[in-house]
């Protein structure tokens, strides 16, 4: 399927009869670094040359295609105090959005006091009602990356956050951050100073860190906090959009959710967005290491040098062996929604999974944790295939935007990045179109070919990128946080 390996026949299989998980099991090829020079011959690219996208400019670096603060406690003790913040400075500040569905039970409530019927769910309108206009218009929110992490863990899980937090508040979407730290945690503000430092050694941007036990009281370091925030938000203000090359572009591909469509239309055509941005000089980057199982021979021979190819064989192979030290493997990805649509393997899965990559050159293979660093051709970047674990990894590298792709329907977003989220077939788009952004559907149907969709699909990301195009995700408020927790607890 797709030209690889997906699977083994378990008992003979009639022509015409169902292949499923009762008559096929997992298999995939085997794969040994870079065998072979793969020529690339990259897309017309001539209709977006000289094009830009109003993009915030940083100092150094590529431009964002947002402008967030963000409130970040280095351990899930103080999250609490994190909740105290989200709710004073996004109302204070306009940020704060009303819920349809709190305004159903306020009905309910009212209702029920008044010895009335129950009002119906179709009687009230579910539209998310917007936020006031904000009190500081070029800022485009202030985010709050609550997490259950930063103590109990190994020494190996705290540097792993802190690297990635060091990613989020250097993330060219950023422009500052301010630091809730307890004092006695393993991700201690040591930790986190010496990840931007080694990892972003430009690093200039405003961050203020308030430590509780250092504090006078809880009450103290709450309004230093919030009044400190309020006036660096003031001065992120200050910044506008300005027009930027498209070259500045990192886009991460994911997808979640997936169905029988997935390799056949939304993944190829945001594979060819990805090739697009790549001819463009842009960073397309792509994740899930587990749904790349069965295509490493490609991959392999797609990087640049020998050292690329082995490097991405060393990553692959020694997270298999962990999730088979656990007693799983990468055999065991699947979903059940996944395996119900015909994602029966994971070679099946990752097939399709990996024609969001394209096909232009692999410049660059990193870890978890580790900057986005080469444009120009395709990053292969190490993180699970948990769709949030990945999306969250994906951003605190870098990435400025994200193309997601779903066949069953998904609501993933991320705090920072801009998340599109583009559905495979036009069936789910009708029903689901409240939380999705972009159908290929047409390229089942015949209406439009992959190159067309993805091209459609390019500028979509250049009018979400220049702030023209609100995605579904980032309206609803979906900021997905989940980093990856890779060791044990202590």
């Amino acid at each position: 399927m797709y030209g690889v390996i997906v699977g083994r026949a378990t008992q003979p299989i009639p022509a015409g009869s169902l292949v499923h998980t009762h008559n096929l099991k997992h298999e995939a090829a085997a794969f040994s670094g870079k065998k072979q020079n793969v020529t690339w011959t990259p897309p017309d690219v001539t209709r977006w040359h000289g094009r830009t996208f109003q993009g915030y400019k940083r100092s150094h670096g590529p431009a964002g295609t947002a402008n967030h603060w963000l409130v970040i406690p280095l351990v899930f003790c103080e999250n609490r105090n994190l909740a105290f913040m989200r709710e004073a400075l996004t109302r204070a500040l306009g940020y704060a959005r009303s819920s349809p569905y709190e305004r159903y039970a306020q009905q309910l409530a009212d209702s029920h006091r008044q010895g009335l019927g129950m009002p119906s769910l179709d009687s009230l309108s579910l539209e998310t009602l917007a936020a006031p206009s904000p009190l500081f218009p070029n800022v485009s929110g202030i985010k709050f990356l609550e997490h259950g992490l930063g103590c109990g863990g190994t020494r190996q899980d705290a540097i792993a956050l802190c690297h990635l937090l060091a990613g989020y508040i250097a993330h060219p979407n950023v422009a500052g951050a301010t630091i809730l730290s307890l004092g006695c945690q393993h991700a201690q503000v040591s930790l986190l100073q010496d990840s931007l430092a080694t990892l972003y050694p430009q690093f200039d941007k405003p961050l203020h860190i308030f430590e509780q036990q250092k504090c006078a009281s809880e009450q103290d370091m709450m309004a230093q906090a919030i009044r400190t925030t309020f006036e660096a938000v003031a001065r992120a203000n200050e910044q506008t959009r300005v027009p930027s090359p498209l070259s500045d572009l990192i886009i991460g591909v994911e997808c979640g959710g997936s169905d029988g469509f997935s390799g056949i239309s939304a993944n190829p055509a945001i594979g060819h967005t990805a090739d697009l941005l790549a001819a463009l000089g842009g960073a397309p980057v792509l994740s899930e290491f587990p749904e790349l199982c069965g295509v490493e021979q490609s991959l392999c021979d797609r990087c640049v040098t020998p050292e690329l190819a082995d490097r991405f064989v060393h990553l692959m192979r020694t997270y298999e062996g962990a999730a088979q030290a656990c007693g799983s493997g990468f055999d065991a990805n699947p979903s059940p929604g996944n395996i119900r649509d015909g994602l029966i393997t994971d070679a099946i899965k990752s097939a399709g999974a990996a024609k969001k990559g394209g096909t232009s050159p692999v410049v660059d293979v990193l870890d978890y944790g580790e900057p986005i660093r080469r444009h120009g051709g395709l990053t292969l970047y190490c993180t699970p295939g948990n769709d949030v674990e990945s999306t969250t990894a994906l951003a605190g590298a870098g990435c400025t935007l994200m193309l997601f792709s779903t066949g069953l329907g998904t609501p993933t977003g991320n705090p920072v990045c801009p998340t599109l989220k583009v559905a495979t077939n036009s069936t789910l788009m009708a029903r689901m179109g409240d939380i999705l952004d972009f159908d290929t559907g047409p390229i089942i149907d015949g209406g439009k070919s992959v190159e067309e969709m993805g091209e459609s699909l390019l500028e979509l990301c250049i009018a979400t990128a220049s702030g023209d195009y609100t995605p579904k995700a980032v309206a609803l408020g979906q900021d997905d946080f989940l980093p990856w927790k890779r060791g044990v607890s202590l």
